[in-house]
């Protein structure tokens, strides 16, 4: 038969706590046959530390919650996999919410460090009003026919640049050529286009 599944947190109760029914590794054993009511039990007598844990490490209270949430609810799921030979039921609850609250902050930084990425790429690339005319007419004729008339640094690193979609920093390492000097024949570049293609800004 399949184990229940507790939904939402269990109400604080007024009867007897964990010390009153039992040790806390019968209340887990108990929990590991699935009885919601020693779940119910063992919540209350753990629910605090896990939340305490996870605030500390998220030092946020809304995912604090959270944490505390998902750390019950794998209590409820690997109650079968504890062991009172490797531990206390506290230090073994302690270990869970911990690992579990570590996760969740990796899971965020890496989620900041993509925007980040992102927003920095978007900074670095040589985009303005007048690159994003030329862009819009890159493959007309007028584009080719004034591409032309640029050096080949100029005209290699705008290309890589709108073809490619690449930063100043990655035309320069493709290029092999210094940055600063990359950002100034683009401009450059760009300058020369918008006069050949008559943009006005």
């Amino acid at each position: 038969m399949s184990r229940p599944q507790p939904f939402g947190r269990p109400r604080a109760r007024g009867g007897p706590g964990p010390e009153a029914a039992g040790a806390l590794e019968d209340v887990m054993q108990q929990v590991a046959r699935g009885d919601k009511d020693a779940f119910a039990v063992l919540y209350d007598g753990v629910v605090s530390t896990v939340f305490g844990i996870a605030l500390k490490v998220v030092r946020d209270r809304a995912q604090a919650e959270e944490v505390a949430q998902e750390v019950m609810i794998d209590l409820w799921r690997q109650a079968a996999r504890y062991r009172p030979e490797a531990g206390s039921v506290t230090t073994w609850v302690a270990t869970l919410a911990h690992r579990r609250a570590v996760d969740r902050v990796r899971s965020a930084q890496a989620a900041a460090d993509r925007d980040r990425s992102t927003a920095v790429r978007e900074q670095q690339r040589p985009f303005d009003e007048v690159a994003e005319q030329v862009e819009t007419r890159l493959e007309s004729e007028q584009v080719r026919r004034c591409m032309r008339m640029l050096t080949d640094l100029q005209r290699q690193a705008v290309t890589l640049a709108y073809y490619q979609g690449l930063t100043y920093r990655e035309v320069a390492e493709t290029l092999r050529a210094p940055l600063p000097t990359v950002k100034t024949r683009m401009r450059d570049g760009l300058i020369r286009l918008r006069d050949c293609m008559g943009v006005t800004t």
